[in-house]
C-alpha cells in the first residue's frame, strides 16, 4: 500500500465534509479509535453516512442522538480490513474532539490539527479481527513512508488523548500484537 498526494492507493474512497484545514499543515501522530453503529453491531453503511452526514434518525434509535453530530475520519477498516478513505491526510478531520497528549517532548493539545484518524469497525469488547491488523499495519506503514514524522512512537488511542470522555478501542485492541504486524509488515 502506497500514499499518494494524501490518498492511499487501490483503497475506496467516500468524500466527507466534515474537513477543514489544518492549522501549521503538520501531519505527525495517529490516533486509533473503535465505531460501531449501532454499538455492538457490525456492518453495513451507517459509519459511512455518519462521516458524510447522512445518518437517518429514525433506523435505529440511538441514531436519533448522533445523527446531527458532524464527525470523520481519515480512514475506517472494516471487519474484513476493507480500507475506506474519508478524507486526504493534508486535511484535519474532527475525530479526536477536546485531546491532549504528550509527545515525549511537550504538552500537545487538539490533536486533530496534527493527528490522522483511523477508526476500527469494532467495540470496545469484542476482538479485532487478524484482516484489521493487517490492514491497519499496511496503512500504517504507507503513512510511516509518506509522513516521515510519524512513527511507531507517535501512534495512541483515543483513550489516551481523551482519558475522561472515551475509552476506544479498548482492552479488546492488542498493542503488541499490533506492534507484531508492523514489524513483520514491509508491504501492505
Amino acid at each position: 500500500m502506497k500514499c499518494n498526494q494524501g490518498w492511499l492507493d487501490n483503497v475506496r474512497r467516500v468524500i466527507s465534509p466534515n474537513v477543514n484545514e489544518r492549522p501549521e499543515g503538520e501531519v505527525s501522530a495517529v490516533v486509533l479509535h473503535s465505531i460501531s453503529l449501532p454499538p455492538g453491531q457490525f456492518g453495513g453503511d451507517h459509519i459511512e453516512r455518519l462521516f458524510t452526514n447522512q445518518l437517518d434518525p429514525n433506523v435505529h434509535p440511538y441514531f436519533a442522538t448522533i445523527a446531527e453530530l458532524e464527525v470523520s475520519a481519515h480512514v475506517l477498516i472494516r471487519r474484513d480490513g476493507e480500507c475506506v478513505q474519508f478524507a486526504p491526510f493534508a486535511t484535519r478531520t474532527w475525530h479526536a474532539g477536546r485531546s491532549q497528549w504528550h509527545d515525549g517532548h511537550t504538552l500537545r493539545r487538539e490533536l486533530n490539527d496534527f493527528a490522522v484518524g483511523i477508526e476500527l469497525e469494532g467495540d470496545e469488547l469484542t476482538p479485532y479481527r487478524e484482516a484489521q491488523y493487517r490492514s491497519l499495519a499496511a496503512v500504517l506503514h504507507a503513512l510511516f513512508d509518506a509522513y516521515p514524522a510519524i512513527t511507531p512512537a507517535r501512534i495512541t488511542s483515543h483513550e489516551r488523548v481523551a482519558p475522561l470522555r472515551k475509552t476506544d478501542p479498548g482492552p479488546a485492541f492488542d498493542w503488541a500484537y499490533l506492534r507484531h504486524c508492523l514489524s513483520r509488515c514491509t508491504d501492505g
